[in-house]
């Protein structure tokens, strides 16, 4: 089964076999070979969806457990579906787990068109603060970093390299609804290079490369703050093309934060930064 085979009219059905096609067509979307192929992406729990559903983002389809509880936002969702030619899909709670990969799933879930993530839709100016993660491979890491975007409304999250996969169930239950507030970029190194110094943009990176205490910084506008992968780090090459490069003092035996956490330690540093210049 195809999304091309989706009805666009708002319609209903019950799925009560595990056996059904649409059911396996939805667990496929839990490999990244079928999400690109489809060019969508499941997203799982009613809060998620709502803060789809807030920020003008309709999941084509919305998959509900057969017997849930009644809610007024379950009820929303499903107007905002049939308006928006939909469908709705019910089905029995053991078959919503084969399809989550979730024992306990949640009541909802939601399948989404993937998000156009080229460079040329950014708007650099459009916020203070933009993160970006180089070569970073832990989906709850990447979804984190969405996360802590929207905490500090950055406006959003650059991936560089070989990342992992943005609308992956993990990343997107990870990112907390974050997916959805925050923008999203994909790019190699040398093209996202190219775009940054082709406009305005101070390129910030924790690094031990005769770095700054993140502390003592000076911050600017678009400020792009960059981590590295999870063990490796940033390349030497790529440490040396920023602007910045910051070290966060550690006072225990660890030797480096996690990359999602030191993310996070910068950013709000430097938007505490910005609000005072």
């Amino acid at each position: 089964m195809s999304s091309q085979d989706w009805p666009t009219d708002g319609s209903r059905r019950t799925i009560t076999g595990f056996s059904n096609p649409l059911v396996k067509f939805l667990r496929s979307l839990r490999d990244k070979k079928h999400r690109k192929r489809e060019r969508r992406f499941l997203a799982e729990g009613l809060r998620l969806l709502t803060d789809a559903r807030e920020c003008g983002i309709v999941p084509e389809m919305l998959v509900m457990a057969i017997g849930r509880d009644p809610h007024p936002l379950v009820d929303a969702l499903e107007d905002s579906v049939i308006a928006a030619g939909g469908e709705i899909v019910e089905m029995d709670v053991d078959i919503l787990a084969k399809v989550t990969g979730k024992d306990n799933p949640q009541a909802v879930a939601g399948v989404f068109t993937e998000f156009d993530t080229g460079l040329a839709k950014i708007d650099r100016n459009s916020a203070p603060i933009w993160l970006v993660a180089q070569a970073l491979r832990d989906p709850g890491n990447l979804g984190t970093m969405l996360r802590t975007g929207d905490a500090v409304g950055a406006g959003g999250l650059i991936l560089i390299d070989d990342c992992a996969d943005p609308f992956s169930v993990e990343a997107v239950r990870a990112s907390m609804g974050a997916i959805f507030t925050q923008q999203l970029a994909i790019a190699r190194w040398d093209e996202f290079i190219f775009w940054l110094r082709a406009g305005d943009g101070q390129l910030v990176a924790a690094s031990l490369r005769d770095p700054t205490d993140y502390r003592e910084a000076v911050y600017a506008a678009p400020c792009f703050l960059m981590v590295g992968n999870e063990s490796q780090g940033l390349p030497a090459a790529y440490e040396e093309a920023c602007d910045l490069r910051l070290t966060i003092p550690m006072l225990g035996r660890a030797d480096s934060l996690n990359a999602a956490v030191a993310g996070a330690v910068l950013a709000y540093e430097a938007l505490a930064h910005l609000r005072r210049t």
